[in-house]
């Protein structure tokens, strides 16, 4: 399949992310130093500038802070309508992640529950990806 979609970049600061997602698990970098914690991945932290850091692995459920829909550029690798979603995570920390192919963009609404699944993305990378939930218990 043709696409325009770049291939993700990989450095020593994001790659357990991705090794992460690969695994089914969404990683949150933590400050060594303050523990504060990150998203994305970063050298430093904006708060006490430490350069150590390790992570930790964050529910796989949030809420709706905002989305959009693309519907053009048409890539051949994505569904359309896309609908993109900022979803606020229990650690603090927000997430930019693409909904799951079919998600009725219609029943998208600000402080929606969501899931994070993961799914394959363009270069066959595993990513996360939002669903709608149905509530949690």
């Amino acid at each position: 399949m043709t696409t325009s979609v770049p291939h993700l970049v990989r450095t020593q600061d994001n790659a357990f992310w991705f090794e992460a997602a690969a695994e089914g698990r969404l990683a949150v970098q933590r400050c060594s130093a303050c523990e504060t914690l990150r998203h994305p991945p970063a050298p430093a932290c904006p708060e006490c500038h430490s350069f150590e850091w390790d992570s930790v692995d964050a529910p796989l459920h949030g809420t709706l802070h905002s989305w959009t829909v693309v519907h053009h550029p048409k890539d051949g690798s994505l569904a359309y309508p896309l609908a993109v979603g900022l979803v606020d995570l229990e650690t603090g920390t927000r997430l930019v992640a693409d909904f799951e192919e079919g998600t009725d963009v219609d029943a998208l609404r600000i402080d929606a529950p969501v899931d994070i699944v993961f799914g394959e993305h363009a270069h066959a990378e595993i990513l996360p990806r939002l669903r709608l939930s149905g509530g949690r218990s």
